[in-house]
């Protein structure tokens, strides 16, 4: 889903440039391109269906053995990709981190935080197969600032390279706004089953007689309701605009530690807690540097209490950052 909120500002600016976009994505995420941009044209992906476990442990060997369905997906995506083009009149392709979806006809562009893929003991031999697809791409766009003060480190930063890299600044959807505190603690879940849920349960079991307003947003495409105490809001879904207004409206925000998620609040300027999903190395990375700086705190999902909220004071909150598409981009099309 991050990868998919990430290339909004990216599609609204395509639009700004007269270009016509066609949204290529699969499940959640392209739901929510599609709720996004009713108006455009989306083709569906072939899913690489990557399960996670239900612990955190085990992960490479779990993402071992999904491999031959990954590399599956990646070859029909690729043929889909090759009937796109001549179907679409496609002058060129921006592609977040899938793999398969690149063309020699069309100038390609590959979207990526993770030039290195931390993987434990496998960091090296996973961060080495990503960067052989970067070499496919005729551009690779690093969602991120060039110079010493960065949010990806050594995820989007090599000591040397051979790739055509373009360091793009922060991509994020929302702008910040003074508007009137509404809530005091903004939950936002998010990421792959079954620890999507999990987290919410624990936020719901922790913080249930926390004294102050909360809202969680349960980032699920349902109809369903569900019980909680009443000084709990939920919704399950919240589009672009309305998230945006919600975010500004709340003193602190508690939420995955992905990269996409920093950048937003990053651009709102907003304090945070973060809970890394189990698992996964990078988000434990990102967590860990952030509360080394003394941005934001951080707790393994098992570890979270309400407690740990109170020393949040020695922390500073992210300083705005400008999230600014340039148009000069594009020029890799035209003309194509």
């Amino acid at each position: 889903m991050g990868h998919a909120t990430r290339c909004i500002p990216i599609i609204h600016a395509l639009l700004k440039a007269n270009f016509e976009p066609v949204l290529a994505s699969d499940g959640n995420a392209l739901l929510l391109l599609q709720k996004e941009f009713p108006l455009l044209k989306s083709v569906e992906l072939p899913s690489y269906n990557i399960r996670y476990p239900k612990n955190g442990k085990n992960l490479r060997i779990k993402l071992l053995l999904q491999l031959p369905t990954i590399i599956s997906s990646i070859k029909k995506e690729r043929k889909m990709v090759c009937k796109l083009i001549e179907k679409e009149h496609i002058v060129g392709i921006i592609s977040d981190n899938r793999f398969g979806v690149y063309s020699k006809k069309v100038p390609s562009v590959y979207i990526t935080h993770q030039l290195n893929v931390l993987s434990g003991k496998t960091t090296f031999i996973t961060s080495k197969i990503h960067q052989q697809v970067l070499k496919k791409f005729d551009e690779c766009w690093v969602p991120d600032l060039e110079g010493i003060l960065n949010f990806s480190r050594d995820l989007g930063h090599l000591k040397s390279h051979h790739f055509n890299l373009k360091y793009i600044g922060i991509l994020s959807r929302f702008q910040p706004k003074q508007l009137e505190t509404k809530y005091d603690l903004l939950l936002l879940l998010s990421g792959p089953e079954p620890q999507r849920t999990l987290l919410e349960n624990k936020l719901l079991l922790e913080l249930q007689h926390f004294n102050g307003k909360i809202l969680m947003v349960r980032g699920v495409f349902t109809t369903s309701e569900m019980k909680a105490p009443s000084h709990f809001k939920i919704v399950n879904y919240l589009l672009s605009n309305e998230l945006e207004e919600v975010i500004n409206q709340s003193n602190l925000v508690i939420a995955r530690s992905g990269y996409s998620t920093i950048m937003d609040l990053a651009a709102l300027g907003k304090k945070a807690f973060f809970i890394p999903t189990p698992g996964q190395f990078e988000q434990e990375y990102l967590a860990k540097n952030l509360q080394k700086k003394l941005i934001a705190p951080y707790a393994k999902q098992d570890e979270f209490t309400a407690a740990k909220l109170s020393d949040l004071t020695k922390y500073s909150g992210f300083e705005k950052v400008t999230s600014l598409v340039d148009l000069k981009w594009f020029k890799l099309f035209e003309g194509k």
